[in-house]
């Protein structure tokens, strides 16, 4: 195959736009065919993809499920579903493929699920991608040592690697320590650790050197990749500028945002326990607070920097990348978040559409109003987040902190964004399953429940007048579901109908 060309890019996409390569010193490949983007729905996947679109690459975006949300967030990219897990549904995805990248991984599973998942899925992938043709494979990994590693998450991460090089298409692999970013899940542990407690106690292992990344300059370097042919079958490190421990990491954090906190030692230093905490006081769950807190314990620093020879830029500081995700949170343009794919069966949940039958439970409350229905659908698009549910907020918190103590996703995932939903976009415990401007907004809960739930707002009009209107669906799991439903019923009316109230109030 010959070597692709390089052409100039129609319109360079600015950094206001929330696009990050628009000062990439490599330049886009003119005839590099079809480009694969797994784990589209994913952080990094789902910044990725923007980026090659604007530098006119063909791409094709993968997912488990739910293609047509990828058809509205980026009409030019063709999506496709498949799972690594099921070699069958890889062909399809691969058809007429370039270059895929591999941005697949399983530490949602937690850290006793993920590594058998990730091996399986590196070998299927590996074996459909040589069956297909495809020229190049590009695998995002982790940084690390495989004799003195610890981690589960990082000696999973370098056996994926093991598996994509044993097949005959060139592999490069990038290796990338903590990634600095708005929406990352590394990000927001240390966010809401330092917001929140006026002492943080330093264990031993929080000295551990490391060499976080901003996550811009994860894609610029994936883009770069993409556009320097001769990084063909290379293992790269990236890094950023500094080596910092994660204990300096908190601290700085903490002057960037002027707060005054304590650092003392602490007395033990029992792992589990502190991700356990974590994961009460950040949004993130304990099952992605342990797998990369494990990963605290090995010092992850670049042995090689022939990247910054091969795609020469400067990236950013551990302060900088902070700052830069501070200010995207409070212009409200994050634009993709750990909590989009998870928890990790999140695209294949059932919908409410494909029930056999209605939900055994229903309950709907309503209200008329005069209000436009641009106003009262963008009020009920509006619930959740840093400002609640409008009504009884109390109520909701308990809940969700409940489901927190019992490992499950809980309430303080809070939203992406403030003002915007999207299909698939989380809401606390729930997440969006169907979104129809002033007309429909249907929750999925995402809860630990002896059921399946769904809450749904619809819009009707009534001459000149609107009735908004909120339904509770309750798909019970035997008799504890049938229970459950019942003990909290009583509870509906004042939730409910105080929460379409304030929606009203506030259009």
């Amino acid at each position: 195959m010959s070597s692709p060309q390089l052409f100039s890019p129609s319109s360079a996409a600015p950094d206001g736009n929330g696009l990050f390569c628009h000062d990439l010193p490599t330049r886009p490949l003119r005839g590099a065919g079809k480009v694969l983007v797994t784990g589209a729905s994913g952080y990094i996947g789902g910044r990725l993809v923007p980026e090659l679109l604007a530098r006119g690459y063909q791409v094709r975006t993968m997912v488990r499920a739910g293609a047509n949300a990828c058809t509205l967030r980026w009409p030019d990219a063709e999506p496709v579903e498949a799972d690594a897990l099921n070699p069958e549904s890889l062909r399809k995805a691969f058809t007429g493929v370039h270059t895929a990248y591999y941005l697949i991984h399983s530490l949602l599973l937690g850290p006793r699920g993920f590594a058998e998942a990730d091996r399986r899925s590196a070998i299927h992938f590996r074996d459909a991608a040589a069956w297909s043709g495809v020229s190049r494979i590009i695998y995002l990994g982790g940084l690390g040592d495989r004799q003195t590693s610890k981690s589960r998450h990082l000696q999973a991460r370098m056996q994926v690697a093991d598996e994509l090089k044993q097949g005959p298409v060139p592999v490069t692999i990038l290796r990338a320590a903590i990634i600095i970013g708005s929406g990352s899940a590394s990000y927001e542990i240390i966010r809401h650790l330092v917001s929140r407690l006026p002492v943080l106690f330093i264990p031993r292992w929080a000295r551990t050197r490391c060499q976080p990344i901003a996550v811009r300059d994860v894609i610029k370097y994936l883009v770069g990749l993409l556009e320097t042919p001769q990084t063909e079958g290379m293992d790269l490190d990236i890094g950023g500028p500094e080596i910092l421990t994660y204990e300096l990491m908190l601290k700085t954090f903490a002057e960037v945002i002027h707060k005054k906190i304590l650092f003392p030692s602490a007395p033990v230093s029992y792992l589990p326990i502190y991700a356990y905490l974590a994961s009460l006081l950040t949004p993130v769950p304990a099952p992605i607070t342990l797998s990369l807190m494990e990963g605290l314990k090995d010092e992850v620093v670049c042995r090689n920097n022939d990247i910054r020879r091969l795609i020469p830029f400067d990236p950013l500081t551990y302060r900088e990348a902070v700052v830069r995700a501070l200010t995207r949170e409070e212009q409200d343009r994050v634009y993709t978040r750990w909590s989009d794919a998870y928890p990790p069966d999140c695209e294949l949940a059932m919908k409410l559409s494909e029930l056999e039958n209605s939900p055994l439970y229903s309950v709907t409350y309503s209200i008329i109003s005069r209000k436009p229905s641009q106003a009262l659908f963008r009020a009920v698009c509006r619930v959740g987040g840093k400002q609640g549910w409008f009504h009884n907020n109390w109520m909701w918190r308990v809940r969700g902190s409940l489901d927190r103590v019992f490992f499950g996703v809980g309430s303080q995932r809070g939203r992406k964004s403030a003002s915007r939903l999207n299909i698939n976009d989380v809401i606390d415990f729930w997440r969006v399953e169907d979104l129809r401007e002033n007309e429909r907004l249907l929750l999925r809960s995402e809860m630990k429940l002896p059921g399946r739930a769904w809450l749904e707002f619809h819009l009707h009009e009534e001459g000149d007048r609107r009735r908004l209107s909120v339904t509770a669906h309750f798909d019970a799991r035997g008799r504890v579901g049938k229970i459950y439903w019942y003990l909290f019923w009583p509870f509906h009316h004042s939730i409910f109908q105080g929460l379409i109230q304030q929606i009203e109030q506030r259009a």
